[in-house]
């Protein structure tokens, strides 16, 4: 197991990637603090690992609480001793060109997205700079380096998220702490209600991937989870700054 005995937590891992993710690095040896806002799906996804042999416990928080995730943070501390991977994975799409998006979604979106991966990686930071290694792995999105159709909060989040990556790497690696960002493309997941009712429904979302993509489907959760399990790894122990774009192909056309 090569996260034997790591300390591990996960936001937004109530469900989908999040879900998959934490499953994964529980896996391989780690204890995972599952967190989501939805207290009852975080009990079930802890659950589920305890189920197939894993150690993880729930912990019911919205990441943009300040205060909330400042005591979750201490609390986790307090029982462990030390934190070693951080993913940053809660997330929103907010629909919406210039015009169109509500300014008020485009806050949340960047609360969400950017400023409460901001936080944690802030609240973690010293634990493992006194510790002299960890990983923080931030959730982007393949949004964060392409243009992405009339979803201006979600592609300016997702940019800022990658930048924010590579400065925190840069400042970091020498405290033995890496920095990286994932960049998932299309993931047949609830996470994408409000692009496919942009996009007019399954059916026009469906014919999208098949002609943008060029293997011409959507990912699995589980394909995005090995991809997580080697950034979070000693898998990718030189590897920092970097940007992991996993998307079937799409950014390449």
């Amino acid at each position: 197991m090569i996260l034997k005995d790591r300390i591990a937590i996960v936001t937004g891992a109530g469900s989908g990637i999040g879900q998959a993710g934490a499953a994964i690095i529980a896996r391989e040896g780690a204890h995972v603090v599952v967190v989501d806002r939805n207290g009852e799906a975080a009990e079930t996804a802890a659950s589920e690992i305890r189920a197939n042999g894993g150690r993880a416990e729930a912990l019911a928080l919205d990441v943009t609480d300040d205060t909330a995730l400042t005591d979750g943070i201490n609390a986790v501390m307090a029982r462990h001793g030390r934190i070693d991977i951080l993913h940053n994975h809660a997330g929103a799409q907010v629909a919406g060109n210039l015009e169109q998006v509500e300014v008020e979604g485009f806050d949340r979106s960047w609360s969400l997205n950017v400023r409460a991966h901001f936080m944690a990686a802030r609240l973690v930071m010293p634990i493992m700079k006194k510790q002299g290694d960890g990983v923080i792995l931030n959730t982007a999105s393949s949004s964060g380096v392409l243009y992405d159709r009339e979803m201006i909060a979600y592609t300016t989040t997702k940019h800022a998220v990658i930048a924010m990556t590579r400065q925190m790497a840069g400042d970091y690696a020498r405290f033995g702490i890496r920095v990286n960002a994932l960049c998932p493309g299309w993931v047949d997941t609830p996470f994408n209600a409000p692009f496919i009712e942009q996009m007019g429904g399954r059916s026009e979302i469906e014919a999208y991937v098949r002609e943008k993509v060029p293997m011409g489907r959507w990912a699995s959760v589980e394909e995005i989870a090995e991809s997580i399990l080697f950034l979070v790894s000693p898998r990718s122990s030189y590897m920092t700054g970097q940007i992991l774009v996993v998307d079937g192909g799409e950014t390449v056309v």
